[in-house]
């Protein structure tokens, strides 16, 4: 994993992440590493990359920081953490090279401007495993790479993301790390369906699986 140290305009960010609420608790360090580890997952091939439900920036604000060759999008659903984001972006010398959407993610899986765009799509925190293919399968290009993290736990790798309902979007599981920090990576084989994702809200209510 990456060890070097953190630049203090990206440990300001996020403590003030954490003090009004957008990150979760411990030492921002903690956060960054784990961020750092999903990073070294990344191809690097890799060109753009879409963090999915940003929040307080993390991995999404890490990677733009970590991978300057990457064009990025921070996207998430809410309208208060989105001001927070695009003033990171400012304040982190980001913009022109990392986007940041304020939509629903079956909104944005359905734009031509988004679909197919990335290379990397990364989750922490999202939802779900069927929420999260769901939502992210179509954002991916044909050979992309889907990382996610996972929870430490015992639950076996194969009932968490299940081959088989995952070829539905496209989606073959490759690879599992077992940390710490727990993350999988999957590739998407075949362009996702066009009838993914499905409306707001549905992957929720009805998963895949």
């Amino acid at each position: 994993m990456t060890t070097a140290k953190p630049d203090a305009g990206i440990v300001a960010v996020l403590e003030h992440a954490q003090a009004v609420g957008l990150l979760g608790r411990g030492a921002v360090s903690g956060h960054i590493d784990h961020a750092r580890a999903l990073i070294e997952a990344i191809p690097p091939t890799a060109s753009r990359f879409v963090d999915l439900g940003s929040g307080g920036g993390v991995p999404g604000l890490i990677v733009a920081i970590d991978r300057p060759t990457l064009t990025g999008m921070l996207l998430d659903g809410s309208t208060r953490r989105g001001a927070f984001l695009r003033a990171a972006v400012e304040d982190l010398a980001l913009a022109g090279r990392v986007d940041v959407v304020v939509e629903r993610a079956e909104t944005v899986g359905r734009s031509p401007q988004w679909r197919a765009w990335a290379d990397v799509v990364l989750a922490r925190s999202f939802g779900p495993p069927a929420v999260v293919a769901e939502c992210a399968a179509p954002l991916l290009r044909v050979g992309g790479t889907l990382i996610v993290s996972d929870p430490p736990s015992d639950v076996v790798r194969s009932e968490r993301w299940p081959a088989n309902a995952l070829r539905e979007l496209g989606l073959v599981p490759v690879h599992h790390h077992g940390g710490p920090p727990a993350y999988s990576v999957l590739e998407q084989v075949g362009a996702c369906p066009a009838r993914f994702p499905r409306r707001v809200g549905v992957p929720t209510k009805r998963p895949l699986f």
